[in-house]
């Protein structure tokens, strides 16, 4: 008799459907921890304007809405949109990753809490977010 040596068709697609099903497993895990990562950079964008914008009022006695004036820098596909009085600021910010309806704000003073989608910040200095 000949030695057959080597795999058949209904084992090889039983493994091709094993690893369809971990796909499937672990492709919505991933998509989440990214999204994660984005709203992570949009709190982080709007605490470092915070700081930059407190740093400002104690030389300037008053907000800012132009960044170079703040030496801020915002992460890679952030958008951040401010406004600014004497006595208050507030900001939102958005990620092109993700949609028009989803980002986080944050005001101080007595400026109005942005929002968006139906997220607006509760307290002065918090952060807020869609999610």
């Amino acid at each position: 008799m000949r030695d057959k040596k080597g795999f058949t068709l209904i084992e090889l697609l039983i493994v091709v459907v094993i690893i369809g099903i971990l796909a499937a497993i672990a492709i919505p895990k991933f998509s989440a921890t990214r999204e994660k990562a984005y709203f992570a950079a949009m709190k982080s964008d709007l605490k470092n304007l915070a700081s930059q914008q407190e740093i400002y009022y104690a030389d300037n006695y008053s907000y800012t809405t132009t960044t170079s004036l703040l030496a801020f820098t915002n992460s890679e596909g952030v958008v951040v949109n401010s406004a600014a009085t004497s006595s208050g600021w507030s900001a939102s910010a958005t990620h092109a990753a993700l949609g028009t309806g989803e980002g986080c704000v944050i005001y101080y003073g007595t400026a109005s809490s942005p929002t968006i989608g139906s997220t607006s910040a509760t307290s002065p200095g918090e952060v807020a977010c869609t999610r």
